[in-house]
């Protein structure tokens, strides 16, 4: 499992980049349809770092981090640059501790994860967790099903593999899949993309195709325990598994 094929992945490409502690985004994960509007916010923490600049980065799956915004602590507004400056699906506000991104009338190629990041100098950037948008367009004929088995016991020490079935239709480009993992003391987190076809995917028809996809968990310990949910997305569309619940029992 090689740093790429994280979700931070987007801290191995910046080599100045460190997760932050004062920079919290508490939505991991956000679900939309096309057309509708999703806000962005960020936390970051009253210090005494003088006037910190602040960003926001749009990352999509295998591509390099976009540069949205840019603004410092004082200021409002902020300034958008590149192919969001002047786009007015994008708007940007700076209220007391918190950073909001808000895009309308979403569209499939808003999918991507959002992180906001703070600089105090030329030498560090620091980034938040980030937050996942998945843009679903409800008007796609495409169909698809994601099955999961419904739980796993487990004990300290074990290794595991979460399997997924995802039968999808034929549309151009290849399937994306995502492993979450949901709580009782955490919000639902990204822990995996997975996007090449190492996979076994047969071919049932000349429209629909059958893949599993797997994930594996080694020497497993009570942080282990939870919900691991399989999502695929392909044709514009996301598909959740109904979730594999982990337990774990003592010997």
């Amino acid at each position: 499992m090689t740093c790429a094929h994280f979700v931070l992945s987007l801290i191995c490409l910046l080599s100045i980049a460190q997760v932050s502690s004062s920079l919290h985004q508490e939505t991991r994960l956000i679900s939309v349809n096309v057309g509708d509007s999703v806000t962005l916010q960020c936390l970051y923490d009253d210090d005494d770092d003088g006037n910190p600049l602040f960003f926001w980065y749009k990352q999509s799956l295998r591509q390099e981090p976009k540069l949205i915004s840019i603004h410092y602590s004082f200021d409002r507004k902020g300034t958008f640059h590149d192919e969001f400056k002047d786009n007015r699906r994008f708007t940007l506000k700076n209220e007391k501790y918190s950073l909001i991104l808000t895009i309308y009338d979403v569209q499939v190629s808003d999918s991507a994860t959002y992180y906001c990041a703070k600089s105090i100098n030329s030498y560090s950037l620091e980034f938040s967790e980030g937050t996942t948008v998945f843009v679903k367009d409800t008007n796609s004929l495409f169909i698809a099903l994601v099955q999961q088995s419904d739980s796993e016991t487990i004990h300290s020490g074990d290794s595991v593999t979460l399997k997924c079935t995802a039968s999808t239709g034929s549309c151009d480009g290849e399937p994306s899949v995502y492993w979450f993992k949901n709580s009782e003391d955490h919000h639902p987190s990204l822990i995996y993309t997975q996007s090449d076809n190492s996979d076994q995917c047969e071919r049932k028809t000349n429209k629909t195709q059958t893949c599993v996809y797997n994930l594996s968990l080694n020497n497993l310990d009570q942080s282990n325990a939870g919900t691991y949910y399989c999502a695929v997305t392909v044709c514009g569309r996301i598909v959740f598994g109904n979730g594999t619940k982990l337990e774990l029992k003592e010997h």
